[in-house]
């Protein structure tokens, strides 16, 4: 993997939201390890056990991907770029903020002022682009924030309405608008600020699922987001080839942990189209 030099967020958008998933993700990490689980589970059960493993496994993921996604480069600096194989009809193209030649699926960000192989979109979350070198980390992170937030918000519905005695409608406004705590107050007790992690942890939960069913349907389609905008098709594949052209040779294993090295069948220039893919896989349609 070859290391972005420049991995700090360009813009303020970048900046807060980046510091928002920085912030949160470890509070809420602490919130249903160490205050929701022990409430639920006997400390040194079986059970508890098996949470506290897989809480942590959840957060290794979380985590991992997400060093990944920013330190990745995949970007058309990366010097793998055979300029003399460079040809209008396989889709290179003059970038003319770059001043240099881009190739097929390439785009450019503004942001991160620079073309991205395989653009997908520049994410603020992480202060990057998305693109293919670092799209199978990305796909991983969406997937285990939404195991991270469903998990949160089953097990936080037990947690928070034991806790919580309900009074209509100052109760429900709370629910509905968390910053009302500021205003009616915190009734002396901790219970407001559970409440608050309460209701991140189940917009988080609906927020990743549009995000998870989005963009893994854009990877079963052999696409990305900016040639699903632009109705770009010729690379669909296939539904297996099209995941591995993100998650790589062994897409089966990427699941389990981020440091698992599966190796990607393109070097994000040079690509296969539908009608060269039939034509050396006839039986692959």
């Amino acid at each position: 993997m070859i290391i972005r030099k420049k991995i700090w967020p360009h813009t303020l958008s970048d900046i807060f939201s980046m510091t928002f998933i920085l912030t949160i993700v470890p509070i809420i990490y602490w919130f249903e390890l160490w205050v929701v689980l022990p409430t639920l589970y006997q400390y040194g059960s079986l059970p508890y056990i098996l949470h506290f493993l897989f809480g942590n496994f959840v957060m290794l993921n979380i985590v991992g991907n997400f060093t990944y996604i920013v330190f990745c480069d995949t970007s058309t600096r990366r010097d793998i770029m055979p300029i003399s194989a460079a040809n209008t009809k396989d889709g290179w193209r003059l970038c003319a903020s770059c001043e240099t030649l881009a190739p097929p699926r390439s785009w450019h960000c503004p942001t991160c002022n620079t073309c991205i192989l395989k653009r997908d979109h520049h994410c603020i979350y992480t202060g990057c682009c998305i693109g293919h070198f670092n799209h199978r980390y990305f796909i991983m992170f969406l997937l285990y924030l939404f195991v991270a937030t469903t998990c949160s918000f089953y097990y936080n519905n037990f947690f928070i309405w034991n806790r919580m005695h309900f009074e209509f409608p100052v109760s429900l406004i709370k629910i509905i608008f968390p910053l009302a705590i500021f205003i009616f107050g915190f009734d002396g007790s901790i219970n407001q600020f559970y409440l608050i992690l309460y209701i991140v942890s189940a917009v988080g939960m609906l927020y990743t699922a549009v995000l998870c069913i989005y963009h893994i349907c854009l990877m079963f389609n052999g696409t990305v987001a900016n040639e699903s905008n632009k109705k770009i098709h010729i690379y669909n594949l296939g539904w297996k080839q099209n995941v591995k052209e993100v998650l790589g040779d062994r897409w089966y294993l990427t699941w389990i942990l981020p440091y698992i090295k599966s190796q990607l069948p393109h070097n994000g220039v040079i690509w296969d189209t539908s009608n060269s893919w039939i034509y050396i896989n006839p039986k692959s349609k």
